[in-house]
């Protein structure tokens, strides 16, 4: 039914009370309202009230209150404003309440198919109704009325309504794993997130250390750089002493060089201008030498990579890898192979330093230590060896190497092929020789430093004390001798030889390895044994049965010793009771092994590095035939294994040197 009311009039404006006929009310009262205040001078009566306002308003402006009131509020800044006008509680409430536009423009999809509601009520642990309702049951039922006839019809209901209520139970806990299972999708995702962020993160760190320890390097060449100026000025200074004349500094001119200049002129010309005495106190002329750097402190990038990451690969000889050692974790490196050259390496650049040359033949053993290095040749002779005497050819800027459409030059390339773009010069080390040691008969095969004293083994079955401040043998030790006495003895000091009975290996070198501390020597021979010696004495202490096989390699602690053996398998030795500790067994013959805080390392005959880890107990593979045997490819055998420091290097048949993280 029409109220006959005009459409217009009873419209509300934006769903409130108001109408437009009360909008224009309010219009027209403030219109009034602004006329009668500031209206035409003419009329005298609005013309008077805002006279008499502004006046009222300029009186109270000029009070010093009202001024300086007005002065603060224009000094004050928007956020003392608003901590003035609310307090701190209203102000933490608006801080959390509030959350900018860009967050709520980059707020992520929802994929979750359940709400808040049933997240928190999957939280919750669940009661179990019956229990719930035994905990709440009243005691004392004694005046309760058994029901005793009940009909059948009610008993059938109220089953199926027990059932019912049971299945809904079910289905309910059925649908909080769901979203139980749902949390945990959610919260495994999350977790993934963050590990990625913080693989980002330890990503960039990582660059940043490289970058450090590249700059750590350049300011160490930049030291050494000094000290060979230091040495230069030094030289320079001596032979102006001797010659009788001040040197002047650069940059500074002398005013009387041009006299000086005349007069030499002028001395030139006499056939007699300098005697035999003067010619004889001018120096030779000296080249630039300089040292080889020693890292002050030590690269520690290689600890955070994963274990097994390769970091270089060298091609450093022609032929198998016969022995290798380091002094540090990018430090230096020296290689042997049977191409018969032992070269220096830093394995910082990869690049070859220089050649020790020296052996008539190619070397089976070495050692490094510091600047000294020992090598052991078949031409039955030791050499030692100092590296800081060496010339260093500095290289600031990295190698580049050529494109495919560049051509190099022969010279270049076979050098490069040896893993070095710039040649060494072939009197890098001509300075390095200390002297050599020649007493053995047969090749020397193993071989031991420990301060001033190095102990040898070669195939003239004898183990020889060397003295390196004399440089001469002291003691030599008579392997077959000993045998011989224990075998007719019958027992050792200790009560713990005895004969294996074993014909040795005539292929196998008759000792294979040994190691030295103080008067304490172990030694691993070609039938098996592993014999303590007393180097006071010249005795053997104790020996150690349990290798089928020559021994190549060993290694001992204050409390373990590790033997490798050809046949196939690593032991684990106490040395307080002389027993087995633990025994590794592997498919191939074991060649070299080594071992630190933390991992023994083995070459077993493959293409990998076996590595065990001491403190879990885990056997796992390094090397690139890991990656290789995966895409079919076949590698070349490791000889020989070092570990330093969580720092693996691997010398191979094909000459080749690669550097692991371990």
């Amino acid at each position: 039914m029409a109220t006959g009311r005009d459409p217009a009039e009873g419209e509300s404006i934006l769903g409130t009370s108001l109408t437009t006929r009360h909008v224009e009310a309010f219009g027209r009262k403030v219109t009034t309202t602004a006329n009668h205040l500031i209206g035409p001078l003419s009329e005298a009566t609005s013309s008077s009230h805002y006279q008499h306002a502004m006046s009222e308003l300029h009186k109270e402006l000029r009070r010093p209150g009202i001024q300086q009131r007005v002065f603060s509020y224009a000094q004050t800044s928007p956020s003392e404003l608003v901590r003035s006008k609310l307090s701190t509680s209203e102000i933490q409430h608006r801080a959390l309440t509030f959350i900018p536009d860009e967050l709520l423009r980059s707020i992520p999809e929802n994929d979750s198919v359940y709400s808040l509601f049933q997240g928190f009520k999957a939280t919750l642990p669940e009661v179990d109704e019956s229990e719930h309702r035994k905990a709440h049951r009243r005691h004392g039922s004694k005046g309760r009325k058994l029901l005793a006839d009940v009909p059948e019809e009610v008993k059938g209901s109220s089953a199926l309504v027990k059932l019912k209520n049971e299945r809904d139970k079910v289905n309910r806990r059925l649908e909080m794993m769901g979203v139980r299972k749902n949390m945990c999708s959610s919260e495994i995702r999350e977790i993934d997130n963050k590990i990625s962020n913080l693989n980002s993160m330890r990503r960039i760190v990582l660059d940043r250390l490289s970058g450090l320890e590249e700059d750590e390097l350049k300011v160490e060449h930049e030291i050494l750089e000094l000290d060979n100026r230091l040495e230069d000025l030094k030289e320079e200074l001596d032979d102006a002493a001797t010659l009788g004349y001040a040197i002047t500094p650069p940059g500074e001119s002398d005013p009387n060089a041009d006299a000086n200049a005349v007069t030499l002129e002028t001395e030139t010309i006499s056939d007699t201008f300098m005697s035999a005495s003067i010619y004889e106190k001018i120096p030779s002329p000296k080249a630039k030498r300089h040292k080889l750097p020693r890292r002050k402190s030590m690269p520690i990038r290689h600890e955070h990579f994963e274990p097994g990451t390769s970091v270089k690969e060298i091609p450093a000889h022609n032929d198998m890898i016969t022995a290798l050692d380091f002094d540090a974790p990018f430090g230096t490196m020296v290689t042997a192979a049977l191409d018969d050259t032992v070269r220096v390496w830093d394995l910082n650049q990869g690049r070859c330093l220089g050649l020790l040359e020296g052996h008539r033949a190619s070397v089976r053993c070495l050692q490094v230590e510091d600047n000294i290095v020992a090598t052991g040749s078949i031409d039955a002779s030791i050499r030692l060896w100092d590296l800081s005497k060496a010339d260093y050819l500095q290289q600031d800027q990295p190698v580049e190497k050529l494109t495919d459409g560049e051509e190099e030059d022969d010279s270049v390339l076979e050098d490069s092929e040896l893993g070095s773009h710039f040649p060494a010069p072939s009197s890098s080390m001509e300075d390095c020789p200390l002297f050599a040691l020649e007493a053995h008969i047969g090749e020397v095969t193993a071989l031991h430093f420990k301060g001033d004293t190095l102990v040898s083994g070669s195939a003239d079955k004898t183990l020889r004390q060397w003295d390196l401040v004399k440089g001469r043998c002291v003691q030599t030790l008579d392997v077959l001798w000993a045998a011989a006495q224990a075998s007719a003895t019958g027992t050792t000091s200790d009560g713990q030889w005895r004969s294996t009975g074993r014909l040795p290996d005539a292929s196998a070198d008759f000792v294979g390895a040994l190691q030295c501390f103080d008067a304490a020597l172990a030694c691993g021979t070609a039938d098996g044994m592993v014999r303590l010696w007393d180097l006071r004495s010249g005795q053997v202490h104790r020996s150690l049965v349990g290798h089928t096989g020559p021994v190549t390699c060993l290694q001992f602690d204050d409390v373990h010793l590790v033997t490798g053996s050809l046949d196939r398998s690593i032991r684990i030795w106490d040395l307080r009771t002389g027993s087995i500790h633990d025994a590794f067994a592997f498919d191939n013959p074991i060649t070299s092994m080594m071992f630190d805080t933390r991992r023994i390392v083995a070459a077993a005959g493959e293409d990998v590095v076996k590595v065990y880890d001491k403190t879990d107990g885990r056997h796992w593979d390094c090397g690139s035939g890991v990656n290789g045997s995966e895409g079919g490819e076949r590698t070349s055998v490791v000889e020989r294994v070092r570990i330093k420091d969580g720092f693996l290097i691997e010398g191979r048949r094909d000459g080749a040197v690669g550097v692991w993280t371990c």
